[in-house]
């Protein structure tokens, strides 16, 4: 039996494997159209994220729970709703 060669010598490889990410493109603009202006989705999500982010931080103080490391849970808690309700509104 002979051993299996490759089929594409490694140069050619090389140029599809540098060739193929500037073929791709975006389905649709990931952009929103708000009174006539487009503004980008991700920054929509932004602002919804850090009003839920304040509203979560208000039930926590109602229910007396500290948060331990503030410094981090919220900002972290932002940039996790931020990307959920990217993917639910506009994936």
């Amino acid at each position: 039996m002979t051993p299996l060669r490759n089929v594409w010598p490694p140069r050619r490889r090389l140029w599809f494997f540098l060739v193929a990410p500037l073929l791709v493109s975006c389905s649709r603009a990931p952009s929103v159209d708000i009174l006539g202006s487009f503004f980008p989705a991700w920054l929509i999500c932004f602002v919804v994220a850090i009003f839920l982010t304040a509203s979560i931080r208000l039930a926590l103080l109602r229910l007396r729970i500290k948060a331990a490391l503030p410094v981090l849970l919220y900002p972290s808690l932002a940039a996790t709703l931020t990307f959920a309700l990217w993917l639910i509104f506009f994936y």
